[in-house]
């Protein structure tokens, strides 16, 4: 794929070294944008300086909802070269949401290099205080102007940039999770293990409800029994029981996350027993209540591993162990994040080097 490269002429400040970041508030200077158009296929793609984008209020994207999108990161080592942490499983990740969603499939080897291209050109933007990165949001948008529930037959691929701050400003604190009682988020058989905004938009008012409460996550159940654990709303789930890590089996309403298979890989390599299951919400209650649930930590891209110290299940609030973070939580977030900085050694080879 050859890119076409069109550099800014007013490149906007960096922000200062020890600035609080926060996440998804600030973004690069460039962009990279790719057209589709039905018969000709994906074509035109570019980087461009970063700008606003023009859409017809038509659009099927604003009443339909036909797009997706990706979630990634650049690290930058003390070395000074540049990663990614597996993007060909974001790539494919992608194309699994562009089938579900019916929007044309994009080359894996494009994808990884149109988000390596771009994050070439905006180097200077990688943040460098420990702990920070740059985050990269690929998506699709469906683009014809018309009225009617149908397939779009144009689309526009674009790729924006985010320097983003330490997830843990103040150090890896146990977060509370409130257990959702009432909304359901996702069915088997609908779009739950793709990564589109109708997801999200589904788990907002239960996102509410929790965050007035004083919780920061909702864990969902499924949809169809009520009492299956699923996923967290930006994250997966896992818990440690009797010394053995267990996570929600995908079963085609969960996400499937880079992090969590990862997470599911090195436990494996520390030697402990881990598993995909069906568990059911009582499961969870009734381990708590004998002593023999020993952790519970989420996993995603933004936060990496987010320890879990409360959980919130009908009016009941349980404290995990002493609600501080476990000994394993913490030594994934070290690992992880030891490999994605390049501080570790990658016996995985997960890391793709950019630069």
């Amino acid at each position: 794929m050859k890119i076409k490269i069109e550099l800014t002429k007013n490149p906007k400040p960096h922000p200062k070294k020890g600035t609080k970041l926060g996440f998804g508030k600030i973004f690069t200077d460039h962009m990279f944008l790719m057209n589709y158009e039905e018969g000709k296929g994906w074509f035109n793609p570019r980087i461009e300086p970063y700008h606003k984008i023009s859409l017809d209020p038509s659009a099927m994207v604003f009443h339909y909802g036909q797009e997706m999108f990706e979630g990634m990161k650049a690290y930058l080592s003390h070395g000074g070269r540049v990663y990614l942490f597996r993007p060909y499983m974001n790539a494919k990740r992608a194309n699994n949401s562009n089938e579900r969603l019916c929007i044309p499939k994009i080359n894996e080897d494009d994808f990884v290099e149109a988000v390596k291209e771009l994050v070439k050109v905006d180097k200077s933007w990688i943040p460098t205080d420990e702990g920070t990165s740059l985050y990269i949001r690929p998506f699709v948008i469906a683009t014809d102007e018309f009225l009617g529930v149908a397939t779009s037959k144009s689309y526009l691929f674009i790729i924006i940039l985010s320097p983003s701050g330490a997830y843990y400003e103040s150090g890896l604190k146990p977060v509370g999770i409130w257990i959702e009682d009432e909304y359901v988020r996702a069915v088997k058989g609908g779009i739950g293990y793709a990564k589109t905004g109708g997801n999200y938009a589904a788990s907002l008012i239960a996102q509410e409800k929790a965050h007035a409460d004083g919780f920061s996550q909702v864990l969902w159940l499924d949809g169809v029994y009520r009492k299956y654990i699923e996923e967290v709303g930006a994250m997966n789930i896992f818990f440690k029981v009797n010394g053995k890590i267990i996570t929600p089996k995908l079963s085609g309403s969960i996400l499937p996350g880079v992090t969590r298979d990862s997470v599911l890989k090195l436990v494996k390599s520390f030697g402990l027993d881990a598993s995909e299951e069906l568990i059911s919400v009582d499961d969870l209650i009734n381990w708590q209540k004998n002593g023999e649930l020993e952790e519970v930590f989420g996993t995603g891209t933004a936060a990496v591993i987010s320890p879990v110290g409360r959980l919130r299940y009908k009016n009941e609030v349980y404290t995990i162990k002493d609600g501080n973070i476990g000994p394993i939580s913490q030594k994934l977030y070290d690992t992880l994040t030891g490999i994605q900085w390049g501080k570790l050694e990658d016996s995985f080879n997960w890391r793709y080097e950019v630069i």
